[in-house]
C-alpha cells in the first residue's frame, strides 16, 4: 500500500486512490464508500494481504466524515467471499503451523475494525458466501443478496472450525438449531432460505442488486449519524461479548491444529478437487487405519512428499517417478 498517513488524514480520511491496494478496490462516491474484494479468479477468498487491506480501508472509511454508509462486496458474480485462501494455508501454514497465529491476528483485527467502524455497513452478496465469507457477511449490519446466492459453512468438512464468528454469531442471528444444521452438515442454503432464517434482509434478482443496495444506503443516510452510531454500539453487545470470550481460544486451538492430519487431509483433497476420504480419516483418528475398507498402502513421493499408493509408478500430484 503506497498511502502514507498524515496528521490530517488520520482524522479526515484520504483519497481512496492514494492507497494503491492490490487485493481490494476501494472507492468513495457521494456519501458511500465501496470496498470490493478483487480476487474473482480465486472466488474472492482472503489471504493475509487482503485482510490487511480490508482493515486499512475500514479505518479510513471510519475516519472520513464524508462517508456515511459502507458497502462490502466481491468482484464478479460468482462469489462474495469464500473465506480463507486455502493455497496460502497449505503453502505457508501447514508447513509452519505457528504462521496460523499470525494470520489470525490479521483476521481478528479486520473484524474488530469493521464492527467498530461507527457507520452502517451493508453486505452486498453478489455470489456464493462460504466459511469466513459468511462471518464477513454477519459482521455487517445488513445484507442484500442476489437470488442466485448460496451460503454455507464448511469447517467441519474441510479441517477447520468457524470458532469465534460463525459458532457464536449464527445462533444469535438464525437460532441454535439452524446454526447447528449449517455448521455440522456443511450443506448450503439458498438465498430465500437465508431470507426466511434472517441471515439476509432482502433478496433481489442480480440485475437489481445495485439499485436495491443504493436504495437501502439512502435510507441509512437519512438518519442521525450520532444516534445511528450509538444504536450500532448497543446492537453489537452480544456479538462483541461472544466474540471476545472465544476468539482468543479459537486462535490458539486453530494454531495448534493447523498441522493436524484432519486439516492436512481436508486441505489437500479440496485443493486437488478430490473427494475427502472421511471414513479413512476417522479410522486414522481412531488408530485403525489398517481396518479401513479399501485401505491402500501408501509411500511418500520423494519429490513432493505426497502420499501415493504403492502400486503407482508415478506421483499423481507432481508426476515424479516413485521409487520401486
Amino acid at each position: 500500500m503506497s498511502h502514507t498517513s498524515t496528521a490530517d488524514s488520520v482524522f479526515t480520511g484520504a483519497p481512496s486512490e492514494s492507497f494503491g491496494f492490490k487485493r481490494i478496490i476501494y472507492t468513495k462516491s457521494g456519501f458511500t464508500s465501496s470496498i470490493t474484494i478483487n480476487r474473482p479468479d480465486v472466488l474472492n477468498c482472503f489471504d493475509s494481504l487482503t485482510l490487511k487491506e480490508l482493515g486499512a480501508a475500514f479505518v479510513d472509511a471510519a475516519q472520513d466524515d464524508n462517508v456515511s454508509v459502507v458497502i462490502i462486496t466481491g468482484a464478479g458474480s460468482k462469489a462474495f467471499c469464500t473465506g480463507a485462501d486455502l493455497k496460502e494455508q497449505e503453502d505457508y501454514i501447514l508447513k509452519k503451523p505457528n504462521n496460523y497465529y499470525k494470520w489470525m491476528y490479521q483476521f481478528v483485527e479486520m473484524h474488530d475494525r469493521l464492527r467498530n467502524i461507527g457507520k452502517p455497513t451493508i453486505a452486498k452478496l453478489n455470489g456464493m458466501v462460504v466459511g469466513g465469507g459468511n462471518e464477513l457477511n454477519m459482521a455487517c449490519d445488513l445484507a442484500i443478496a442476489a437470488d442466485h446466492v448460496t451460503i454455507r459453512q464448511v469447517g467441519a468438512g474441510r479441517g477447520s472450525v468457524a470458532a469465534g464468528g460463525a459458532t457464536q454469531w449464527l445462533p444469535l442471528i438464525i437460532g441454535d438449531r439452524r446454526a447447528r444444521e449449517m455448521l455440522l452438515t456443511c450443506e448450503p442454503i439458498d438465498a430465500y432460505t437465508a431470507l426466511e432464517w434472517g441471515l439476509v434482509n432482502q433478496v433481489v434478482p442480480a440485475s437489481m442488486l445495485d439499485a436495491a443496495v443504493d436504495e437501502l444506503a439512502q435510507k441509512l443516510y437519512n438518519k442521525l449519524p450520532e444516534c445511528t452510531r450509538y444504536t450500532k454500539q448497543q446492537l453489537n453487545f452480544w456479538r462483541d461479548f461472544s466474540w471476545s470470550m472465544t476468539i482468543g481460544h479459537a486462535r490458539d486451538w486453530l494454531t495448534l491444529h493447523a498441522g493436524a492430519h484432519e486439516t492436512a487431509e481436508g486441505l489437500r483433497a479440496f485443493r486437488r478437487k478430490q473427494e475427502i476420504p472421511y471414513p479413512q480419516i476417522r479410522c486414522k483418528t481412531a488408530g485403525q487405519a489398517s481396518n479401513f475398507a479399501g485401505h491402500v498402502d501408501t509411500v511418500p513421493c520423494s519429490n513432493c512428499n505426497e502420499p501415493m499408493p504403492t502400486t503407482n509408478a508415478f506421483c499423481g500430484a507432481c508426476g515424479g517417478k516413485l521409487k520401486g
